[in-house]
């Protein structure tokens, strides 16, 4: 089974400029002005391929070159238990992770699979680099997984601290290393570690938001629920650490507009955050394009406080042009916030209404929900989609034997980048 290359152009979110994809882009070439930029595809109506096309069904709409093995799509599906709990006539459960019942087999339990198919898709089969992608955990195991699988060269850095999210059902390809900053160290950490490999020819940066891949293969949630309902949602909630995917449900949206069969809704974008670490509510209460500025150390405090961890991204796309300040506004979004104890209260709620356990992150996405609808941000009779992305790892973790993983190399972000290179190079024999 196989996919033609998809036909698309990247398009400039702050110029509109439209320009070639000469391969690994993350910014327009001739503008040195800070955007994102966005896939714009050949094919403006999205032809569905079946299921055993895995996440690869959405392919019309994934900039890639080719299939890797594996890879299972998120999978909508019409709540009864806790829409009836909500009082909501239409709401639509987008799953990613571990649930074969409804079809979800993601075996990391985490949609930021969607991620690492779509990105690693995006990599040319003649491709000698390694490619370095800094985490807090769920995007970490998921391209480790995908890679070690597939036998493409990773190195991911994650925080010493965050290695318990380094779980599998089995031992990784020796084509995977880990590296992590020391322990009190946080996710801005990692991604200063993988900062100095990408200075080397050796190694390329996977990208984060900039990467289009990145956002399309997480727009694959809000094409899952299309293909279901039929139409657009009026309203989609996500607990974010980046807001990478609120973005990419915001472009997803507009493919799915112009594609003229699932109405021409708007959907409202309503994101949310894990107290107390909450600088893009924060900054969207004051309706301010600039997050707000805090003390690193603070910043790290914070972001070690929060049970859903892995929303503790300290420098999120949100400011940048075509980042989620600008999806918010064009969308008249809003921005909610959760407790630890409330977003606790919420995966209990969920997993005793629908049957399964589900990641603290989308717990804090059930949360802003049920805060929604009491300051009447979205109605009972909406169609409201709810994007559960992580879930069934307790379940999958009681069927399957599992091995964790250690760390590679240990070292400080404050290393140099000549030391940091070296020392990574060398676990590659290079």
């Amino acid at each position: 089974m196989e996919i033609k290359p998809t036909a698309y152009k990247l398009q400039n979110c702050l110029s509109g400029r439209e320009f070639e994809d000469t391969g690994w882009l993350m910014a327009d070439p001739e503008d040195s002005r800070n955007s994102l930029i966005r896939a714009i595809y050949e094919k403006k109506q999205i032809e569905f391929k079946d299921d055993s096309y895995g996440i690869y069904k959405f392919a019309d709409w994934m900039p890639i070159g080719r299939m890797l093995k594996n890879s299972c799509a998120p999978i909508t599906y019409k709540s009864k238990k806790l829409a009836e709990k909500l009082n909501l006539k239409n709401l639509y459960i987008t799953f990613s992770g571990w649930w074969p019942e409804i079809g979800a087999k993601m075996r990391t339990c985490s949609f930021k699979e969607t991620e690492a198919y779509s990105v690693c898709g995006r990599l040319p089969e003649n491709n000698n680099r390694i490619l370095v992608v800094a985490s807090a955990g769920n995007t970490a195991r998921a391209f480790a997984q995908v890679c070690s699988d597939n036998n493409i060269p990773l190195v991911i850095a994650i925080p010493e601290d965050n290695m318990g999210a380094l779980w599998f059902k089995e031992p990784l390809n020796d084509c995977v290393k880990v590296i992590c900053p020391p322990k009190g160290s946080d996710y801005f950490d990692a991604i200063a570690l993988a900062a100095k490999l990408n200075a080397s020819e050796l190694f390329m940066e996977e990208g984060g938001a900039k990467n289009v891949a990145r956002r399309d293969g997480m727009a694959t949630t809000v094409l899952s629920a299309a293909q279901v309902i039929g139409e657009i949602p009026d309203a989609y909630f996500q607990a974010v650490g980046s807001g990478t995917g609120t973005i990419a449900a915001y472009e997803s949206n507009l493919r799915l507009k112009a594609d003229g069969r699932f109405g021409d809704k708007i959907m409202k974008l309503i994101p949310s955050q894990n107290v107390p670490f909450t600088p893009m509510y924060d900054a969207w209460m004051m309706r301010s394009r600039a997050l707000p500025q805090f003390d690193e150390e603070d910043g790290r405090r914070r972001a070690l406080m929060i049970k859903a961890s892995v929303l503790s991204n300290r420098k999120p796309p949100y400011s940048v042009p075509g980042g989620l300040f600008d999806a918010l506004v064009a969308t008249n979004g809003e921005f909610q916030k959760a407790t630890n104890g409330e977003l606790t209260e919420a995966c209990d709620m969920f997993e005793e209404l629908e049957g399964i356990d589900i990641h603290p992150a989308a717990g804090v996405t059930i949360v802003s929900l049920i805060k929604a609808l009491k300051e009447n941000q979205v109605s009972p009779e909406q169609t409201i989609m709810l994007n559960i992305t992580g879930g069934g790892e307790q379940r999958f973790k009681r069927e399957f034997r599992f091995v964790s993983t250690k760390p590679d190399l240990v070292m400080s972000p404050e290393s140099s980048s000549a030391e940091v290179v070296e020392r990574v190079s060398a676990l590659f024999g290079k």
